[in-house]
């Protein structure tokens, strides 16, 4: 079965930085629009940022603009999430998706999910 695997949440002060990793398992990222959405305690998912499977195109949710980059290694089957200027309300469960063809706002377009990490920002 296919899989998605994120990494690299954890507990950060705000105005700290943390770098997410999504990694694939027995298929190959390359062709896939990769999505990173979240979810905080209580909330509906929401979708944080999105890449092309080239990298020419990426978009990112207004309370993230400027602080957090999506990028992608298609050599290393590799998608990255850099959060900088990080802030109390960006705490959640983050998880990596993967799509054909084009990014969608929607979670219920995407095929493949990763587990999910937590990112915690508190002082």
């Amino acid at each position: 079965q296919l899989q998605l695997v994120d990494s690299g949440g954890g507990l950060v002060q705000p105005g700290g930085s943390l770098r997410l990793s999504c990694a694939a398992s027995k298929f190959t990222l390359n062709s896939y629009v990769i999505a990173w959405f979240r979810q905080a305690p209580g909330k509906e998912r929401e979708g944080v940022s999105c890449i092309s499977s080239s990298s020419t195109s990426t978009n990112y949710a207004d309370s993230v603009k400027g602080r957090f980059t999506i990028s992608r290694d298609n050599a290393k089957n590799m998608v990255y999430l850099q959060m900088n200027s990080l802030k109390p309300e960006d705490t959640a469960v983050y998880y990596c998706a993967a799509r054909r063809f084009f990014c969608s706002r929607s979670d219920t377009q995407y095929d493949y999910w990763g587990q999910g990490t937590q990112v915690t920002v508190s002082s």
